[in-house]
């Protein structure tokens, strides 16, 4: 579903992502790990159109959308997630997902609908899948943190994606809470029949629900594979361990 081919960006003359090939199959979960600083969140960016790359292409399905605008790629069918929450904090829950869906539906530009009316039954939909309905009338800023990544899925899932990408998605979350957000987002993937191809720093995380890894250090893939495959490669080892070969 998705091929990034030898994707390259410098910034300033530091190779953050250095010649890097990736392929996600329909319906599969991939994970990309790495020590801090080894480009993972560039490579996010790189397929989703923030950043242009000084090299290389992204497919998906065949299709080269490298550098394509981030809204573009989000139409074609690719949602999101950022490490740092990217929500509406003054607008409530129900108000947050419901502005998503208006916006993905093309509805957001006729000044004549009254919009609090518009996808209210999908919006309470949304909130009952990532369980959020009972805090539909809360003030999104102040919500837990766990809470708000929560809604931050909900407005990715709003636009209706076939690929979702999720930078480090239970980041900064207590035990109990990445728990219960790893089981949202291997339930939610399953029930929509999604590809997943997320970024985390927790292992156990990782290990628990991703088919196949690939490891990143200083820009570039060091191992890929299934999850046991990994797990002994004596290079991953290396870096994560500071084992000796």
């Amino acid at each position: 579903m998705l091929e990034v081919r030898d994707v390259r960006k410098a910034f300033d003359g530091f190779q953050a992502v250095a010649g890097v090939s990736l392929g996600v199959a329909r319906g599969q979960i991939a994970a990309i790990i790495g020590p801090n600083g080894a480009g993972k969140t560039t490579f996010f960016n790189l397929i989703t159109g923030h950043i242009r790359p000084d090299g290389g292409q992204v497919l998906l399905e065949g299709r080269d959308i490298t550098g394509v605008p981030p809204h573009d790629i989000c139409r074609l069918g690719i949602a999101r997630s950022f490490q740092r929450t990217n929500i509406f904090p003054r607008l409530t829950v129900f108000q947050n997902v419901q502005a998503a869906l208006i916006s993905h539906r093309g509805r957001g530009l006729n000044l004549l609908a009254r919009v609090d009316r518009l996808y209210r039954e999908e919006t309470d939909a949304l909130l009952q899948s990532i369980g959020l309905l009972g805090k539909a009338g809360e003030v999104s800023g102040f919500l837990s943190h766990g809470n708000q990544k929560q809604l931050e899925l909900g407005l990715a899932l709003a636009s209706e994606p076939d690929l979702l990408l999720l930078d480090e998605p239970t980041a900064g979350m207590s035990a109990a809470e990445t728990r219960e957000t790893i089981a949202l987002i291997h339930r939610i993937t399953a029930e929509r029949g999604l590809t997943l191809l997320f970024t985390e720093h927790d292992m156990e995380v990782v290990f628990s629900i991703a088919q196949t890894i690939t490891v990143l250090h200083q820009g570039r893939v060091i191992a890929e594979g299934p999850p046991a495959e990994v797990r002994g490669d004596p290079e991953v080892r290396r870096v994560y361990l500071g084992e000796r070969p």
